[in-house]
């Protein structure tokens, strides 16, 4: 029977993603609405719904 192969390098550590959430920007009913469907997401633990207004929000000028 032969040895198993074996690596001297460690495992790649991911770095934790410490961008902060984007703010609804001032006056805009459109961020509001997607700031409070994103805490409704959170409360629920749909962090894709979450992720996805964050997206749609750091979009702002482009429109949601």
């Amino acid at each position: 029977m032969t040895e198993p192969t074996r690596y001297s390098t460690p495992p790649i550590e991911l770095p934790w993603n410490l961008e902060r959430e984007p703010v609804p920007a001032e006056g805009c009913a459109g961020c509001a609405e997607l700031a409070n469907v994103r805490s409704r997401a959170r409360a629920g633990g749909d962090m894709t719904t979450v992720s996805d207004c964050n997206v749609f929000m750091r979009r702002h000028p482009e429109g949601h």
